[in-house]
């Protein structure tokens, strides 16, 4: 386990900086899930920010946070998550971190249903609109299961792309 110290010694950020970082993340995530281009949301870290992940691992630098990002969300389900807004967030000034309920959001799939799940996000801010450190906490069978629901009705609709076909058929492999 990585020991982290969340602000620099002698760093203050007040209530407000820290709110700006919080909307500039989450626009630069709605821009990312509209373009395509995760450029946007890796460049909301600092250059040498930790991104712990707890499916895929932790990331070191805000290039291997790129890689990774642009990987991940370049392929299904990622690649057809229309959103990420927050349903909650507490900021905790003294330890300049934000936790926060990110919902991870599905287009319709053709019957009008709702398909999404949520994470927690732990941030750490590290000065001058940057994070310094991402933590995402969930459950990967939940978004798995979430995943798999979407694509049958998708399916059934002629939605389903082609890479959420091998999607399926990968984690269905066996049953």
């Amino acid at each position: 386990m990585t020991t982290f110290t969340p602000r620099p010694a002698g760093a203050t950020w007040d209530r407000a900086e820290l709110e700006d970082a919080l909307r500039g993340y989450q626009e630069a995530g709605q821009r990312a899930a509209d373009t395509g281009d995760w450029g946007h949301f890796s460049a909301m870290f600092t250059e040498d920010a930790t991104y712990s992940e707890h499916a895929y691992g932790e990331f070191t630098g805000r290039d291997e946070i790129h890689a990774w990002v642009t990987r991940t969300m370049g392929a299904f389900p990622g690649n057809v998550m229309t959103g990420f807004p927050m349903a909650w967030s507490v900021i905790d000034e003294p330890t300049a971190r934000v936790i926060c309920e990110v919902r991870n959001l599905m287009p319709d799939p053709g019957d009008g249903s709702v398909h999404e799940e949520s994470n927690l996000t732990i941030l750490t801010y590290g000065g001058d609109g940057l994070w310094a450190r991402e933590e995402d906490v969930y459950n990967p069978m939940k978004f798995a299961n979430m995943a798999l629901k979407w694509a049958e009705v998708a399916e059934q609709h002629g939605r389903l792309p082609e890479d959420g076909a091998a999607f399926v058929a990968r984690l269905t492999r066996g049953r």
